[in-house]
């Protein structure tokens, strides 16, 4: 069985939890207080940090890396593209999301009132610019989910939580957030702690 050691209010956990969901396979999610992490956490992830999955003898840190890993070893329902070409588009398009969103997240959470004010700034403007996508299509790349929409759900459901105010040019993007927020399997991975992010 897998088991996922997953921060209660890790977006980058939740990415994980929600791919497990998504397939729909046996699984046991060992939640982890950010605070106060235990030591094994750092014998598993030299780098400290969560999510971690472990089965068997394989030991996996890194989210974009684990879903990866999942959804090779469990390929229904397929969330990244069977196409080799917009397969790598979409590990492109997770690259652009950690470096010009999920980056933001540390200063957001831990930095001072400055740094979080043009982190903020940051986020917004770079949603507002791919919120026009959504007028043509349901999700990032078009009428299917994919692992392009777990990975971003969890900053959309956090705009509140972090002071991101969108303008009227994202309502494009709000729809699809809403869309994501009513999934199953998205419903089924919230922890307590990000039930209570979102009003």
């Amino acid at each position: 069985m897998m088991n996922l050691y997953s921060g209660t209010t890790c977006p980058f956990s939740q990415r994980c939890r929600i791919v497990l969901y998504e397939k729909g396979m046996d699984f046991q999610i060992i939640d982890v207080d950010m605070y106060n992490k235990p030591e094994d956490i750092a014998v598993m992830n030299p780098y400290n940090r969560l999510p971690v999955l472990v089965e068997r003898d394989l030991i996996l840190y890194e989210a974009n890396i684990i879903n990866e890993y999942i959804d090779e070893r469990f390929p229904h329902p397929q969330l990244m593209p069977a196409d080799p070409v917009w397969r790598a588009r979409a590990r492109l398009m997770l690259f652009n999301f950690e470096v010009e969103l999920f980056s933001q997240i540390e200063t957001l959470e831990n930095g001072n009132a400055k740094q979080q004010e043009k982190s903020r700034a940051q986020v917004a403007d770079r949603l507002t610019e791919i919120a026009p996508v959504f007028t043509k299509q349901k999700y990032m790349l078009g009428d299917e989910f994919s692992m392009l929409d777990v990975a971003i759900s969890p900053l959309l459901w956090r705009l509140d939580y972090y002071g991101i105010s969108l303008g009227k040019q994202a309502a494009p993007l709000m729809k699809y957030a809403e869309r994501l927020f009513s999934r199953t399997a998205f419903i089924d991975a919230l922890t307590p702690s990000e039930k209570v992010m979102r009003k």
